[in-house]
Parts: structure tokens; sequence; C-alpha cells
């Protein structure tokens, strides 16, 4: 998968199949949108590749969103290329950027940067400046700018629309078994191992510290989870809160790898998210925190 960042794509991209969208988790309503976009490329002998945009638009026009994101930017690239597309183009949301009319928006980033010969959104699709592009104006302009534009039929489960806020609900929710059937694959938070109080490691359960960032805040509580790195892949249990035991004011994803037990600062983990255990809650002393941990762990085992 070639990845373009903001730049016009080679000859070999151009006149294909694009998909376009946040895509933020790629949930199987995006990989809907995808495939479908994949077949049309297969019948056509065309390229096929997909438009997206850093930062989420949301969170670059309301700075007071933090914890918003499904997956960042690295996840969502490597899920991009398990989906086996040609290529990724990713448009760097700015000021300027956010000034384009829906007009210039076909023009400069549709048929400018792809010269696209069909065009896949889902049915919501609002692009341009103060979001006045629409479905229609990409009927519009068809014609004009060569392009067919395909809507998609928006992916239900049980009769209810999955979507990115949808996921995000039950991310707060601690439903990661839904959360994780809605993603095809395991939920996950990845991030750099920072150094904390070493809390952790005093009382026999040391853990990898990572601070959230922008991801989606989850159900505060104790998670079973699955620990990858460049070279192991294991088991474990995480914390996400803020440590009330100990009156701790951040809030942290901690984990505790099963079988690991050496320093891992500055390396990058991805944690994944398999079932939620127990809410978080503030224990009378340290002792009440181990036995309960200790359950956690034998739970998260089993």
């Amino acid at each position: 998968m070639k990845i373009y960042n903001n730049a016009n794509l080679k000859k070999k991209h151009q006149e294909g199949v694009v998909a376009i969208g946040n895509f933020d988790g790629v949930h199987l309503g995006h990989q809907k949108v995808i495939n479908e976009a994949k077949k049309r490329a297969k019948k056509n002998k065309l390229p096929m590749g997909v438009i997206t945009f850093e930062p989420v638009p949301m969170m670059f026009f309301n700075k007071k969103i933090k914890n918003h994101r499904i997956n960042s930017l690295n996840q969502k690239k490597i899920q991009f290329k398990n989906l086996n597309l040609d290529f990724l183009i990713i448009i760097r949301f700015n000021q300027k950027f956010s000034t384009l009319s829906a007009e210039q928006f076909i023009k400069k980033i549709i048929y400018q940067k792809t010269k696209c010969k069909y065009l896949f959104v889902s049915k919501n699709f609002k692009f341009g400046y103060k979001r006045k592009g629409n479905i229609k104006t990409l009927r519009k302009f068809e014609k004009i700018y060569n392009y067919k534009n395909i809507i998609t039929k928006p992916f239900k489960k049980k009769k209810k629309m999955i979507s990115s806020t949808y996921i995000r609900k039950k991310i707060n929710l601690g439903d990661i078994i839904e959360v994780n059937k809605l993603l095809n694959r395991s939920w996950s938070i990845e991030g750099k191992v920072i150094e904390g109080k070493k809390r952790g490691r005093k009382i026999g359960f040391p853990t990898c510290n990572i601070n959230l960032k922008d991801y989606i805040v989850p159900r505060l509580g104790v998670y079973a989870v699955k620990v990858k790195s460049t070279n192991f892949n294991k088991n474990g249990i995480a914390n996400v809160g803020y440590r009330p035991t100990f009156n701790g004011q951040n809030l942290l994803l901690e984990t505790n790898i099963f079988g690991i037990n050496k320093n891992l600062y500055n390396k990058v983990i991805n944690v994944s998210f398999k079932k939620f255990l127990r809410p978080e809650k503030k224990f009378r002393n340290f002792e009440h925190l181990k036995k309960q941990i200790k359950l956690d762990i034998k739970r998260a085992k089993k």
C-alpha cells in the first residue's frame, strides 16, 4: 500500500476507485464501504484506495474535545494495509483546508489528486466549508469532473446503524466484547511506556503505564488484555483510571503483562482489550488491593 501525504497520485494509482471518509475505527461499516469499492475496482481492473483526514476534523474545529479517537493514525494505516488497499491519501486537515468550498474540495482533492472514475461515500458524508457539501453536491459535479458517485448503504446490526459514534458509546460503557465484534478485531490502545511511581512494582505487580492522549476513554476499571510489542505477544490485565487507592490525579492505562518483569520504558506497546472485569474502586489499604489484583489475574487468565 502506497501512502500519499497530501501529494497527487502517481499515474498507476490515478483514474481508479476511491472511498473517502474519516474512518475513525475502520469498523464493519467502514469495511463495508471499502469492500464494495474493492469489488468495483476488481470488476473494472482499476486501482483502489482511500482518502482520509488528519487530525479528525471534529477535533480540529473543537479544541476542547480531547478523548475522542477510536484509533490512532498509525493504527488506521495498519488497518487499511490489512484491507489490501493499493494506496492511502492522508489529507492534512488545517485552517487552509477547512476553508475550501464544496466545489473546490471536489476539484482539488477528488479530481486533481486522484482523477478517480468511481467515488464511494457513506450516505451522511459532508464536506467543504461549513460542511455545505453533501451527496447532492457530489452528483451535481459528476459530469464536470468525470467521476461516478456511489453511495453505500449503512451497515446495520439488529436494526441499529453501526457508526463510530455508536462504538465510542459502547467503549465508554465497557462493552468491549460488543465493540470487538463491531470492529472485527480487538480494540486497542497503542502508546509509549512512561515512567510511573513504581507503586505496582513495590506491591509485586509491576505495570507498564501509557497516557491515553486522544483515545476515547473506556469505562474506568480492570480489563483482561493482550499486549504486543516488537518482540513479545503476552496476556495481561490492565487498569484504566486514576488509582484512587493512591489518590492519583492523572488518567492512565496501567498494564501488568503476564510473564514479563523488566523495564519497558520508552518502548511502544499495543494493549488489546478483551473483556471488562470490574469497575475501578478505592481499597482500604495495599493488602486489600493486592488480594483483589490476585483475583483479577486469576479471572483474566481463566
